[in-house]
């Protein structure tokens, strides 16, 4: 009985770094979570002198994780094609600022945030064809060796190593590291710019060529498309300002790095993410859509008493 409660507490460990990896190779919490329990679901299918032979409990689920992700980000390349404007992955909350009370709210608690997790990044990884994205994400980021991988996408490790090189094509060459301090310098005054309704100092503070962009997934308003310029985003983000009052701006940790929480009512509305480079705000995105703010709803009002609890010290 010791050692079979011992396999079964080893095997619900490995949930953790599963979610890592469902979330880096699909940017969406509820699908991560939907693949990790089809993971599950198939190894406790398996007759149980099935599961005796295999050596590593953890390695066989990581590998089953990631083909389900393969086939998901198959079929949601077709999904995303009839998404009503722009999509963005699920924005996550940071840490020390989630609360409880949701089951998302819960799993986005398991992620590790690092650069891996960082909008900027997830959205690089959305450019890669799904073997691409498999490949380089289980290699460069959680150092999977190509004979592992190969397991998942059923080619030969030399190919994976192929698949992987031309994915990291893809991404950027990385500009030189902005310091912590800075970017949220820069952050906090967009948002002191924003409540003041201040264009000038907006665009003194959004580089020139900044881009922003919105998923409100067709339920909420958002632009379609990509606000080029921030000449024409500053008097955007105005415009938004005029149209909701009573909505309130938090500075929280999104996706590891320093965003933005629009509040109204006690309820998170919008949470944007930042890319900072020479002290101005290169890139915005803003993720509107509900379904996709659902881990930050049961902290809203927690966001908010601790907000108030900041102004109340002398």
């Amino acid at each position: 009985m010791g050692a079979a409660r011992a396999g079964i507490e080893g095997i619900a460990g490995e949930r953790g770094q599963l979610i890592n990896v469902a979330y880096r190779l699909l940017g969406s919490l509820a699908e991560s979570e939907d693949a990790v329990q089809e993971a599950y679901a198939r190894w406790y299918a398996l007759p149980r002198s099935r599961r005796d032979e295999i050596v590593s409990p953890g390695a066989w689920l990581t590998t089953v994780t990631g083909r389900i992700c393969l086939d998901v980000l198959g079929s949601a390349r077709v999904r995303r094609e009839r998404y009503v404007g722009a999509w963005l992955p699920d924005p996550l909350p940071g840490p020390g600022g989630r609360g409880q009370g949701s089951d998302l709210a819960d799993l986005a608690d398991r992620i590790v945030q690092d650069e891996s997790v960082t909008m900027a990044f997830l959205i690089v990884l959305e450019t890669m064809t799904p073997a691409e994205r498999v490949s380089f994400v289980l290699h460069d980021v959680f150092r999977y060796p190509f004979a592992e991988i190969a397991e998942v996408l059923g080619r030969t490790p030399a190919a994976c190593k192929q698949l992987a090189a031309s994915a990291r094509r893809r991404v950027p060459d990385a500009p030189a590291p902005v310091p912590a301090d800075v970017r949220s310098d820069a952050v906090r005054r967009v948002k002191e710019a924003w409540q003041n309704k201040d264009i000038a100092a907006l665009v003194d503070l959004l580089d020139p060529a900044a881009v922003m962009t919105a998923d409100g997934g067709g339920l909420v308003g958002a632009a379609l498309r990509p606000i080029e310029g921030g000449t024409r985003i500053a008097p955007y983000m105005v415009a938004i300002a005029d149209r909701a009052p009573g909505l309130e701006l938090l500075e929280r940790t999104v996706n590891g790095a320093p965003g933005l929480v629009a509040l109204r009512d006690g309820a998170v509305v919008t949470v944007a993410s930042f890319d900072v480079a020479e002290g101005r705000v290169v890139r915005i995105w803003v993720v509107r859509n509900p379904e996709k703010l659902q881990p930050w709803a049961a902290i809203g009002a927690a966001l908010g008493a601790a907000e108030e609890e900041v102004r109340d010290v002398p």
